[in-house]
């Protein structure tokens, strides 16, 4: 189990490293060639388009057919993205044709690795496992801008040739280590929700659906505003934006490593409140940036509250799938998308006309998405004891 969980993590993390790697190379890509900056939003938005659309998919294919293959296929797909984006840096529908491969096998990855942690795990030592997830993707966050700076100095290409070689290197270990696991224990459920996730819908889970959404959309919205802000408030030069984001990153690996795994069993919803109230304060206290450190600060409260919400939820959803564990992850993975697709067209949008205050409607949603917590306690109707 060690040597699977040690994989199932560096999969997630070179995910999340390719999505990182992004943040500070592309607004460079684009203006290095005289392109409207409207295509930085959009090549952001259609990476999110394309796994919103076919994760469900890919989890549903996982649960039937097994979550080895799935994740051989995802890391072939995603290793070529990273390539396709080197090959043609300035030929810019080939670069939306990366991103498009890229959404499509992140989401075929995140689905069957999610379902492999489901099927080998019980609900007691779950939220243990989702946590060291969780924290390779805080690892993938931190390393990803970090690696874009530093390896964009040498070219904007390098970082994505890197990435490219190190998925394939993956990709040969996991054929060697990883086994198919066995089905056991709650994974032989899966038969009783022959309908797929739409039958998951009409189950309290639903309510986990909208507030992953929820957390998401919010996340987002950061990501997309909070350098425009920064540079109207102090100034602040993509370097720093990367040493900011790696800073938060680390924030983020420690609170999912070192905190969320500590979640007792059937204690998530109180986490899940606590996460929200954390997450609505380092919203609070972006407005009043004053210097870099500040900056830092406001964000890295962010990223604690967001970080503890999101991976509970992971857990929380899949304890609540009924088994169905791919086809719960990727209906979780459809909608964190549907809130990458919103969340920054709309943000920047509003940044634009309310400047800083925008946060303060972020603080706000975050606050009110507990409502989801409590419309899902109160809700009788649970796939557990299906």
């Amino acid at each position: 189990m060690k040597k699977s969980i040690l994989l199932l993590m560096s999969v997630q993390f070179f995910v999340y490293l390719g999505f990182g790697i992004i943040i500070p190379i592309l607004p460079e890509v684009i203006v290095q060639q005289n392109l409207s900056e409207v295509h930085v939003g959009g090549l952001l938005t259609i990476y999110a388009l394309a796994s919103f659309f076919t994760a469900p998919l890919w989890g549903s294919l996982s649960d039937r057919t097994g979550r080895k293959k799935l994740i051989m296929i995802g890391l072939i797909g995603f290793s070529l993205s990273f390539f396709l984006f080197a090959l043609f840096f300035d030929n810019l529908p080939m670069l939306y044709v990366s991103r498009i491969v890229g959404g499509v096998f992140s989401g075929a990855l995140y689905t069957a690795v999610t379902g492999f942690v489901g099927d080998m795990t019980t609900e007691e030592n779950r939220n243990k496992y989702m946590g060291f997830l969780g924290m390779s993707i805080g690892l993938g966050f931190i390393f990803g801008p970090a690696l874009g700076g530093v390896l964009g100095d040498i070219s904007l290409r390098t970082p994505f040739i890197a990435s490219g070689i190190l998925t394939l290197l993956i990709l040969i270990y996991a054929s060697i280590i990883l086994k198919e696991p066995e089905r056991t224990g709650e994974a032989n459920k899966r038969a009783l929700l022959p309908k797929g996730g739409a039958m998951l819908w009409k189950y309290r889970i639903r309510n986990l659906f909208l507030l992953s959404f929820m957390v998401t959309f919010i996340l987002s919205g950061i990501e997309s505003t909070f350098q425009l802000f920064q540079i109207n408030q102090i100034d602040i030069t993509i370097k720093q934006v990367g040493y900011l984001f790696m800073a938060s990153g680390f924030v983020d690996a420690a609170v999912q490593g070192g905190v969320v795994r500590r979640v007792k069993n059937g204690s998530e919803t109180k986490w899940i409140i606590g996460a929200q109230i954390i997450t609505a304060i380092g919203l609070i206290l972006i407005p009043f940036t004053t210097n870099l450190f500040w900056a830092g600060f406001a964000l890295s409260v962010f990223t604690a509250g967001n970080a503890l919400a999101r991976t509970i939820l992971v857990s929380l959803t899949s304890k609540e799938s009924g088994g169905k564990y791919g086809t719960a992850a990727g209906m979780t993975y459809s909608m964190d998308n549907m809130g990458r697709i919103l969340a920054p067209l709309l943000f920047t949008f509003l940044i634009t006309k309310m400047d800083g205050q925008i946060y303060y409607i972020s603080a706000t949603l975050a606050i009110l998405s507990i409502i989801f917590v409590f419309m899902y306690r109160s809700s009788a109707k649970t796939l557990r004891n299906a």
